[in-house]
């Protein structure tokens, strides 16, 4: 069970995978795992926030419906700083590439 980070008033799709007998991997969804979480509310796979939640950290509880003693918990922290960071464009990458590059040249 694993997701990138938990954002605050939106939706927090969380991955469960399940290894099976033949030891292959397979994404499981609501069909087959029941969600808890002592914050929030679930969606299907989703966990769902309030824009001001009044927690810092959660945890979510996995249940394996067809085998509800087979389960995992996990406590996850809630993202705290704005999802407002602009990352450079590609022009800009090359730019700066272009530029660390003609600087060493120089230097050697």
């Amino acid at each position: 069970m694993y997701t990138d980070s938990l954002k605050k008033g939106t939706h927090n799709y969380i991955n469960v995978d399940g290894k099976l007998a033949d030891g292959k991997w397979k994404p499981l969804s609501a069909k087959e795992i029941t969600f808890t979480a002592s914050y929030g509310t679930f969606e299907g796979n989703e966990l769902v926030l309030p824009a001001e939640p009044t927690v810092e950290k959660l945890t979510i509880k996995a249940v394996l419906k067809s085998n509800p003693a087979s389960w995992k918990e996990i406590t996850i922290w809630i993202k705290r700083k704005p999802d407002d960071e602009l990352l450079p464009t590609t022009d800009e990458i090359l730019k700066n590439k272009s530029q660390k590059n003609g600087k060493s040249k120089r230097d050697n």
